[in-house]
């Protein structure tokens, strides 16, 4: 019988103590005796979360249908846990087993956002394995990270062991098997990291070295063994209809963030926003055939009894058959009372007619993400949508019932202005008048419009990676400037506005575009005490400043300084697919204020033709010109 980590009066003592005993429906259970390898997963936030994340949910089925693998599950403790932990030297566990994570062969850890950095510490610690990866002998866990921060691991770069460039469906059996092999041969800890950056994909960062000029910028950055590769290449699963996926996903016991089944359509998107890391990273745009999602769904339905389904894509109205998978889910759930999620839909005739069949309009709201609030901010950011088409879509959601819209904005874009910032008030109050020009009678209560701005994060590999950022005060400034707008507009009573923590996108800001240099503020602050820094109420940015000043780092070379075109970047070391050449040119083409095209209206050249797969190849009337001479050309 499994015994607990943790006794009674522990979990008596904290808070939600069914995050940390295991033994959810769905959950798989082993004998260690009988498997060669064992891998710790770890989401390093709280459970809620962790649970709620899809690509855990991908890996942690793949690995434990490998005979030789056990994969268990272990999330970041909740501070009452995390004290108790300390003051008793309890180590960090995995759920299925509750042994310990240093006990295992391999801790891979999901890098999904940048504020989760001191969390990954505390994993560490908790755990009992040395933070710094050139501290750990045999006796440590492989610590390996992946996800999309992955994409620029420099920061992190200390900490880890390797990273996993690319997604999880395709060389993690290849590295899996290579550790098997070294362990029963008997290699020991570097001379496994050595072979597995010969891997594609596999980045081993302490076989690498990097030097800077006296300005800080990079001078070079090389591999230090014959063998390593210079240039680490991204892994894409090109065949997503054939991939694996989890049919019966792990049940929590408490709810969490997303309680509900996720069916994941597609990846990767074809509309070229130049601010929008995932378009970039994911590229290209793949599909999964509708007769195998229909499968998935009803099996995991079947498998979880979650009374809820959601679609999964970063452009859930480009995916081909959106209107048959609706229909089926429909069709067939209806009788169940299964609610249909439909997130990351434009809103067009096509997308509200699909809304409208499976939300009640009268209690839920509308979602437009029009990013900038003018035109010509719009023609920057290639967001691809004109006012013409928000208002429009607006007035075609109010005469369907709607009286709830969300609008989502950016402030501290690339050539911004004070106009264009008071444009979103404009925008929001044009909203609302398309909405009282419905007849009185007519309406559904009264128009309730919800402006939110976030601040804009340059990211690693988008066509703004060169941006500059702004200081606190500016974003706030920025913020006051919409705010202040929205009070003149007539309807102002029907615009409620919120904005973002202004200190906190600096710290993103630093993180996502770092060097290695960055990874000692990270541990100063977390010696300081910083935790669950994406938490309003454990956020303390003095705390962060001051670890900068005792690292003699100065924050503004990583935020307030554009770089140059030829400037070396920490992560130009990683190829996505992407070119560099295409980034610069859609750079050139954001100050031109000039739209790119999608994917399906015409190739731009991007790269990403060479893994001759999914939008790049399909053979559709709408695509202008053949993806590979377009490619050639660029």
């Amino acid at each position: 019988m499994r015994k607990l980590a943790l006794n009674d009066e522990i979990l008596l003592s904290i808070e939600k103590p069914a995050r940390y005993i295991g033994g959810e429906v769905n959950s798989v259970m082993k004998d260690k005796e009988k498997v060669d390898i064992r891998f710790a997963m770890c989401f390093p936030d709280v459970y809620e979360i962790g649970m709620s994340h899809l690509g855990i949910q991908i890996l942690y089925d793949m690995f434990n249908k490998r005979e030789d693998v056990w994969c268990e599950r272990v999330y970041s403790p909740w501070v009452d846990l995390d004290r108790i932990m300390r003051e008793k030297q309890i180590p960090l566990f995995a759920l299925e087993s509750q042994d310990p994570v240093k006990d295992f062969d391999f801790l891979g850890i999901t890098l999904q956002y940048e504020m989760c950095y001191t969390n990954i510490l505390q994993v560490l610690e908790l755990s009992q394995i040395p933070l710094m990866s050139s501290m750990r002998d045999e006796s440590c866990p492989i610590v390996i990270g992946g996800g999309p921060c992955a994409y620029n691991p420099e920061p992190l770069a200390d900490f880890f062991d390797l990273f996993y460039i690319g997604e999880g469906e395709t060389v993690y059996d290849e590295l899996l098997d290579l550790y098997k092999s070294c362990k029963k041969a008997g290699q020991t800890r570097s001379q496994f990291l050595y072979k597995a950056s010969q891997i594609p994909g596999i980045y081993v960062p302490s076989l690498y070295q990097v030097e800077y000029k006296e300005d800080g910028t990079i001078r070079s950055f090389t591999p230090i063994r014959e063998g390593v590769p210079s240039v680490v290449q991204k892994q894409v699963e090109m065949n997503m209809t054939d991939a694996t996926y989890p049919e019966a996903p792990v049940v929590p016991f408490i709810k969490v963030t997303q309680d509900r089944v996720v069916l994941e359509i597609q990846r990767g998107c074809i509309r070229g926003c130049r601010f929008c890391q995932a378009g970039m990273l994911y590229r290209p745009t793949r599909e999964r055939d509708l007769k195998v999602l229909k499968e998935h769904a009803y099996r995991m339905l079947k498998n979880t009894g979650h009374e809820e389904i959601s679609l999964s894509s970063l452009s859930s109205s480009d995916y081909s058959d959106l209107q048959g998978i609706v229909n089926f889910l429909i069709d067939e759930f209806r009788a169940q009372n299964i609610n249909i999620s439909l997130p990351s839909l434009r809103i067009d005739a096509f997308s509200l007619d699909v809304m409208g069949k499976v939300q009640d309009v009268r209690k839920s709201s509308l979602t437009f993400a029009p990013e900038a609030g003018s035109q010509r901010l719009r023609n920057v950011i290639n967001k691809g949508l004109t006012e013409d088409v928000i208002l429009d879509g607006a007035d075609k959601a109010f005469h369907g019932g709607w009286n709830k819209v969300k609008l989502y904005f950016m402030l501290g874009l690339p050539t911004e202005t004070e106009e264009d910032r008071k444009a979103i008030a404009h925008l929001a109050n044009d909203i609302a008048v398309k909405y009282y020009e419905i007849p009185k009678d007519q309406r559904n209560g009264k128009c309730q419009i919800t402006v939110s701005t976030s601040f804009f994060v340059p990211k690693p590999f988008t066509p703004f990676q060169w941006a500059s950022m702004h200081h606190p005060g500016d974003y706030l400034g920025f913020a006051k400037t919409v705010n202040h707008e929205i009070k003149e507009m007539l309807n102002q009573k029907s615009i409620r506005y919120n904005w973002h923590q202004a200190d906190v996108t600096v710290l993103e800001g630093i993180f996502a575009r770092g060097d290695r240099k960055i990874s000692k503020v990270i541990l100063e602050a977390y010696r300081m005490g910083a935790l669950y820094d994406a938490w309003t109420e454990y956020w303390n940015y003095d705390r962060w400043l001051q670890a900068f000043e005792n690292c003699g780092i100065d924050m503004d070379f990583y935020t307030t300084r554009q770089r140059s075109l030829d400037e070396i970047l920490p992560w130009d070391f990683i190829d996505i697919g992407v070119t560099k050449e295409f980034l610069k040119k859609e750079w050139e083409r954001a100050h031109q204020e000039e739209v790119t095209p999608n994917c399906r209206m015409k190739c731009s050249g991007c790269g990403v033709a060479r893994y001759k797969g999914g939008v790049c190849v399909e053979k559709r009337k709408q695509v202008s010109g053949n993806c590979e001479e377009n490619q050639n050309e660029s």
